[in-house]
């Protein structure tokens, strides 16, 4: 018997033009089921269920569907209410994953599994580590919004699904990959510090789509420094094979085509500020602007810089040039409207209020400033990610999560702007916290990630919710 047959006869004697042909009775493994023909059509054009909804009007009664039940009763639930039941824990991922492909609303399934709504920052814990092949240990991670990851690691890329129960391996031409960027579910880029030219992977196959290049007026090969994306564009940060020039190319993200070129340098003797390359590139969908950052390690210590351009029109909207306690990272909250860097000496974290930019204030320190003065490198290595409306930073081998406090009677500034206040807690349960430092963060559907120095693994940090 195949998997779904329509009626041949009603139930209960019941006459066809007597029933209620809105309601659909269906008969999955032997267990009656009763729905609408309107929350059936919620699976989708494409579903068996929607078909089940239609031919309801040309043969009503019960219909067969031969598979379990007790899953049936998991996509059911989904289907009325767009979230997963709480009975859904006590089944196998595997198995709920398998069913929803079969009824063809594995979306409903991902949006419900991986809903960004379901990101706790205060409740997160590990909740298990995923393997790698070989012996290499991540140089980048990437996550895409619903919670699938990409992990370079030496040569390789490997890709995890949004459940994170299959994965894939490709092999790239990179010694090692440095820059990495979702473009699609199947497509990344690419790039690296000491290998010329962004590359366009296809993950499925692990063949090369296209590879960008940027050439400056030597005609010497590029390296990837940074990569970055808005809903529109892809930003690529270069730097020169000889290292004397720089520049920043934005494309469309869609036919990648070059549409601008912005912060191109060509250094000539000592000029240092120029000869920074931005090592870091994020989009601020808010104000549309571009930040860009680099700095330089030298004997008389770490120095960068910190850009917003605007790309439309190829300047520079804010800059600030970091030396007395340079940003070991950055990161821009575009919840918050606010910047924030941890410095390399102190290993501090500071802010500066993207409302109000050309205030000569600068960074506002949120921690103790006199760890600015007791000469040791406190932040080297430190990591800073914004997410939602917290801001994560690392701290050796822990994490410290940062958040505003709304005060009502806050003091009101000569800018008019209400003084901002913010609070530390360290996340994860005691036996989460510690270990090998932690090199990179993370963030995709309702999921944390995180790698350690030494560590051929990456750890995933949920909260506790309902389903999965």
């Amino acid at each position: 018997m195949p998997p779904f047959s329509c009626p041949t006869a009603l139930p209960n004697g019941l006459h066809p033009a007597k029933a209620d042909t809105n309601v659909v009775t269906i008969n999955v493994g032997g267990q009656i089921f009763q729905t609408t023909r309107q929350t059936l059509a919620l699976a989708g054009p494409e579903s068996i269920l929607s078909a089940v909804a239609k031919s309801q009007l040309a043969h009503p009664g019960e219909h067969f569907v031969d598979r379990d039940p007790e899953l049936f009763s998991v996509v059911l639930s989904l289907l009325r209410t767009g979230n997963l039941p709480s009975k859904a824990k006590a089944f196998d991922l595997q198995d709920v994953v398998s069913e929803s492909q079969f009824y063809g609303v594995e979306s409903l399934l991902v949006s419900s599994a991986s809903n960004p709504s379901q990101f706790e920052a205060f409740n997160l814990e590990k909740s298990l580590a995923l393997p790698l092949n070989g012996r290499d240990t991540p140089s980048a991670i990437a996550a895409t919004p619903f919670g699938s990851l990409h992990v370079a690691h030496g040569s390789k890329i490997t890709s995890f699904d949004w459940c994170l129960g299959r994965k894939k391996t490709i092999l790239t031409q990179f010694t090692a990959v440095d820059s990495l960027l979702p473009i699609s579910p199947a497509v990344a880029a690419a790039g690296a510090t000491d290998f010329s030219g962004l590359q366009i992977l296809d993950l499925e196959n692990g063949s090369v789509r296209e590879t960008l290049n940027w050439e400056n007026v030597t005609r010497s090969g590029s390296t990837v420094q940074a990569i970055g994306s808005s809903g529109e564009y892809l930003f690529a940060s270069f730097e020169s094979g000889r290292r004397n020039s720089n520049s920043i190319l934005v494309y469309d993200l869609q036919s990648l085509s070059p549409v601008a070129e912005i912060g191109h340098n060509e250094i000539f003797g000592a000029d240092l500020d120029s000869a920074i390359p931005a090592t870091k590139l994020k989009w601020i969908p808010s104000y549309n602007l571009l930040m860009a950052s680099g700095s330089h390690g030298g004997p008389s210590g770490v120095s960068g810089n910190i850009r917003l351009w605007d790309i439309r029109t190829g300047s520079i909207v804010w800059e600030v040039k970091d030396k007395v306690d340079c940003f070991s990272d950055v990161a821009v909250s575009d919840n918050l409207s606010a910047m924030f860097k941890i410095g390399v000496n102190s290993g501090e974290v500071f802010y500066v209020d993207l409302r109000n930019l050309d205030d000569e204030k600068s960074w506002v320190c949120l921690g103790d400033r006199r760890k600015l003065l007791n000469g040791k490198k406190e932040g080297v290595g430190c990591k800073i990610e914004s997410h939602g409306n917290q801001v994560f930073c690392t701290k050796k081998g822990d994490i410290e999560l940062w958040s505003e406090v709304l005060i009502s009677s806050r003091k009101k500034s000569d800018d008019g702007l209400g003084e901002r206040v913010f609070r530390k807690n360290l996340i994860g349960r005691t036996k989460d916290m510690g270990g090998a430092k932690i090199t990179n963060l993370a963030f995709g559907g309702n999921k944390m990630f995180v790698t350690r120095k030494d560590q051929q693994s990456i750890e995933v940090w949920q909260s506790s919710v309902r389903g999965f």
